[in-house]
């Protein structure tokens, strides 16, 4: 196993909205960045607190962002997160990471 990489107490963030699963509203996405530009966190809000949906996705960043910090790529993740017959994310979790590679894609992250 990976040394965990510490981000820096300091450092640059990125917030944006992601739709997932038709529920009325967005989840609130927020990445930040080592001072290389690498992402090394990602924090994901939506729903009503309280709501099954907000704590599974609020977890889900946190196992996310661990996984990036011993070193997971992101492209392993995306491509094992659970989709439906169609292709599509079947989680918050694989929107969110559907939007990353959408944006690097394009250039922008």
């Amino acid at each position: 196993m990976s040394e965990r990489r510490l981000l820096p107490q300091r450092r640059a963030a990125e917030t944006f909205a992601v739709e997932w699963g038709g529920m009325t509203g967005k989840f609130a996405v927020t990445l930040g960045f080592y001072e290389n530009g690498d992402l090394g966190e990602i924090f994901i809000s939506g729903g009503k607190s309280g709501e099954q949906v907000e704590a599974i996705a609020r977890d889900a960043a946190v196992i996310l962002s661990m996984a990036l910090q011993f070193g997971a790529k992101l492209e392993t993740i995306t491509a094992a997160v659970t989709r439906d017959s169609q292709g599509a994310p079947s989680s918050i979790i694989g929107a969110v990471l559907d939007e990353l590679k959408r944006r690097s894609d394009e250039g922008g992250d």
